[in-house]
């Protein structure tokens, strides 16, 4: 059995190879192939695949729109070096702000009620007053200062013509002084021992009560929890013509406590504001969010302790 199954192999490759031989050179017209006949089912797609196709088709199309969009439409500020980050600490300073104003509004809502019921009966006069502070300077261009600061020119027609050197707002606070204090003097800056200040002026201003209002200027956008002291039009653009890198103040919005505040008190002499000059630009230059939990933390000892108070 096993001599005729070999003989029967050996003959089998025989035929195939002098079958593929014969097609080679052309001996022999066709070779036969039997294929087997397989019929193939074509299958409708399934839901799940009709979904990955339509998602791959959208996330295609977002990504076109978004990559133009960036190219045509983001601003520059973001595309350069740093820029994001910055965006990100405005947001960050500014949600720290809004959350800080409505807590210390709630919390001290009693204490207002009580101050406003004790300055009517201390002096006559209204319990708030308001004035206008100067606060960020939006544009931020080094030419504003050079040509306008202490000069009185006037603007081109087509940009404002009071040239305040920032943002000018409406601040408001609870009156420590008698009713119509400046309307012999003038602007001036408080004193030690101010005679136009009242005697629960007096106690208010070095428990920093008199500053509670300022919150309602922070929700509005105008001021942040720290940063520099806003200061008057008239006294700001004497002292950018007296006080080195003075305008630089203005880069950042004013805060209701600040690093110059918590260290030096309020303003009362041309020397101390140029001592308050340097706080506050070191603050702006290496600003962080712990910088400004710490100034915060500062400010309860200033007030507790009545530190710098005038």
């Amino acid at each position: 059995m096993s001599v005729s199954h070999e003989r029967s192999s050996i003959e089998s490759q025989s035929t195939v190879a002098t079958s593929s031989q014969a097609l080679r050179y052309g001996m022999t017209e066709s070779f036969a192939v039997n294929r087997p006949n397989r019929s193939i089912a074509l299958t409708p797609p399934t839901a799940s695949k009709k979904l990955k196709f339509l998602l791959g088709e959208v996330s295609g199309l977002l990504f076109i729109m978004m990559s133009t969009l960036y190219v045509f439409v983001m601003p520059a500020s973001l595309t350069q070096a740093g820029g994001l980050k910055a965006i990100m600490n405005r947001t960050v300073k500014r949600t720290l702000d809004i959350i800080g104003a409505i807590v210390g509004l709630v919390f001290a809502a009693p204490i207002m009620l009580v101050a406003a019921i004790a300055i009517k009966l201390d002096s006559p006069g209204p319990v708030f007053y308001t004035q206008v502070r100067v606060g960020v300077n939006r544009r931020k261009r080094s030419r504003r200062y050079s040509q306008h600061v202490g000069v009185g020119e006037r603007r081109d027609r087509e940009r404002r013509r009071v040239d305040y050197l920032g943002m000018p707002f409406k601040m408001i606070k609870f009156r420590t002084m008698i009713q119509d204090a400046e309307k012999k003097s003038g602007p001036v800056w408080a004193t030690q021992n101010d005679p136009r200040i009242t005697r629960l002026g007096m106690f208010m201003r070095k428990t920093r009560i008199d500053e509670i209002p300022q919150f309602l200027s922070i929700l509005k956008g105008d001021m942040s929890l720290v940063g520099p002291r806003p200061e008057r039009p008239t006294f700001v653009r004497d002292l950018c013509t007296k006080v080195d890198d003075y305008h630089h103040r203005l880069d950042v919005k004013p805060g209701l406590t600040g690093l110059a505040q918590v260290e030096n008190g309020y303003d009362s002499s041309l020397a101390s504001v140029a001592e308050k000059v340097k706080f506050d630009l070191r603050y702006i230059r290496s600003w962080s969010l712990w910088a400004d939990v710490r100034i915060l933390l500062k400010t309860v000892v200033v007030v507790v302790t009545g530190k710098g108070a005038c």
